[in-house]
């Protein structure tokens, strides 16, 4: 008896049994790439929590845990913060962007002094915490900062109200470590046109384009989440360093006017950009938006129907919420935006841009900062490799910061854009 091909494929069947040769499941595969590549989230809203639930008075507030944080009792009731340290840790966050948001309906004047209190605050809880947070100037003290072990930070503005329609405050609070600036939250700017107010620039303007310029020039990331799809295409026009979008999904996937449309796409793509999906439920998942929609369509119903009796109408609004109890949204609909985003430019282009703390709920199984383990485990069992899952994690958003800090180190001779004080 020949011998040979029976020895030859009990060998193979060794090979194939060893550990070195097993297929990882999407678990491990998940747990791997978040230890070498933990995630460099681009939105958290933290530092408006504390501002709405402290007044920022936090000394004594607790950042370990903050799951009791919840006032049910509250009108409207408030729900527990989505962030802590010990979720971050849980959740293998290794960077944030902490948002400096302040409200769009704020006066300029206003959202300057208010931009400032938020860079205070942020910088304050930071300070509380050295062993575990650590604000970095740049790419460099970042990449150390993670190496040591810490949550890494940096900071953002959201919408261009912050500046006061001022290129001398926006080099000011880029002096403050704000490394990021969203061009408009909800509502328009004088510079600006946002995606849900009606378009009065159809985009940027002139200044709005001076804006983008010089922020490229000091190394400011321009985020286009918010904005129209006019400015979109204006400031992407006008970039010399790639852009991001710090917390947004895919039109393709859920029509709402805070997305990207695919139109846009293929020119973050062209820019070296960067998208980063956000978590929001009415962003993500278009049968969570439509219900929104309908629930403020029938408060404005109910509002008609009782002109003058507030009471009724907020006792039939109770009756039909409780006939359409309030959608979810879960994590393969997030891993749905991804798989998007990757067929149309790749997977050098995907982030992820929580939104915690800046919402009032998440999808299922992504309820808190602890939850980015369960997207990385979703998008392992669609085929995501590992190098792709740590790209997603924080290699794009490192190459993004760190060509954007080429970008300005190139134009170290270029003086400032001036632009007249007003009078």
């Amino acid at each position: 008896m020949n011998k040979a091909p029976l020895l030859a494929g009990l060998a193979a069947f060794a090979l194939l049994s060893t550990p070195a040769m097993a297929q990882k499941s999407p678990e491990a595969t998940a747990e791997a790439a978040l230890k070498k590549a933990p995630v460099f989230d681009g939105h958290n809203d933290v530092p408006w929590a504390l501002r709405g639930r402290a007044d920022n008075v936090i000394n004594s507030f607790d950042f370990v845990d903050t799951t009791d944080t919840a006032k049910p009792d509250a009108t409207p009731p408030v729900i527990a913060m989505h962030t802590d340290l010990q979720r971050l840790r849980k959740g293998h966050v290794g960077a944030q962007f902490w948002s400096v948001y302040v409200p769009a309906n704020t006066n300029e004047q206003q959202a300057v002094q208010q931009t400032l209190e938020q860079i205070d605050v942020t910088k304050r809880l930071v300070a509380r915490y050295p062993n575990d947070l650590a604000l970095a100037a740049n790419s460099a003290d970042l990449e150390k900062a993670m190496k040591a072990g810490k949550i890494a930070g940096m900071m953002g503005m959201e919408g261009g109200q912050s500046i006061g329609s001022s290129l001398a405050v926006l080099r000011q609070m880029y002096d403050l470590g704000a490394r990021y600036m969203t061009l408009t939250h909800s509502k328009n700017i004088p510079w600006a046109d946002s995606a849900t107010d009606a378009p009065a620039l159809d985009g940027l303007n002139d200044f709005g384009r001076q804006v983008v310029r010089e922020m490229n020039r000091i190394g400011m990331i321009v985020d286009l989440s918010h904005v129209s799809e006019a400015t979109m295409k204006d400031a992407l026009e006008v970039s010399k360093a790639p852009v991001m979008f710090s917390h947004s999904g895919v039109r393709a996937v859920n029509p709402h006017p805070r997305n990207v449309p695919d139109s846009v796409l293929p020119l973050v793509k062209a820019n070296g950009g960067i998208v980063m999906i956000v978590f929001l439920p009415t962003f993500l998942d278009a049968d969570v938006r439509a219900q929104g929609l309908a629930r403020t369509a029938e408060q404005a119903r109910l509002k008609a129907l009782y002109p003058g009796d507030p009471a009724a109408e907020k006792a039939a609004l109770k009756t039909w919420d409780a006939a359409n109890p309030a959608l979810t949204t879960n994590v393969q609909k997030v891993a749905d935006h991804i798989d998007h985003l990757k067929k149309m430019i790749g997977v050098d282009h995907i982030g992820l841009g929580g939104d915690y703390d800046g919402m009032d709920s998440a999808p299922v199984g992504m309820e808190d900062v602890s939850g980015y383990p369960a997207l990385f485990t979703e998008l392992a069992k669609r085929g995501y490799s590992q190098a792709e899952l740590e790209k997603i994690a924080s290699g794009n958003m490192l190459r993004v910061l760190k060509a954007v800090e080429a970008y300005a180190a190139s134009q170290k001779g270029q003086p400032p854009v001036e632009t007249p004080v007003a009078k």
